[in-house]
């Protein structure tokens, strides 16, 4: 009997491509890793050659190429355009803002600025910056707990 189901099985290897793509495909939509979304390529190109008569060597070999090859060269650039698994946080989300001058910023000097209800210190984005209490800045970037901010254009904040 344990004979027959393996000839069955060999014998209908399209129809378990189709179903491992099923399975990869419904663990990549349940954890949106990017990962196993490239073997459900590699399993579905490997149904199409057991369609067309390649033997298990052939689409064994063609699954593990396909997968790995579609792994290494797509899955970072998907990641980086499709920020995969990442979400801004609070201070990422910051940078772009304008805030409020509350202590001048001079050459030198830190001084605190006020975005969205919360103090920082604020350094210019270069050791000329000048910017007195009362006008706004536009963040460039935060590194740690210090706020790098240019004077803020005249144009509306993003």
């Amino acid at each position: 009997m344990e004979q027959g189901f393996f000839t069955l099985i060999f014998t209908h290897m399209a129809i378990v491509w189709i179903a491992l793509a099923i399975v990869f495909a419904v663990i990549e939509g349940l954890t949106f890793g990017l990962v196993t979304i490239w073997f459900t390529v590699g399993a579905v190109v490997s149904a199409v050659v057991a369609l067309l008569g390649g033997g298990i060597p052939l689409q064994l070999t063609v699954f593990f190429a396909v997968s790995i090859i579609l792994l290494i060269f797509t899955r970072p650039i998907l990641v980086k355009h499709l920020k995969v698994g990442r979400e801004k946080n609070n201070i990422e989300m910051i940078e772009g803002k304008r805030g409020l001058v509350t202590e001048a910023i001079e050459p030198f000097k830190s001084g605190l600025v006020k975005v969205n209800g919360v103090v920082w210190t604020a350094v210019g984005d270069t050791q000329e910056v000048v910017v007195d209490i009362g006008q706004e800045v536009e963040i460039v970037r935060v590194e740690g707990v210090k706020l790098i901010v240019t004077p803020a254009s005249n144009k509306p904040p993003a």
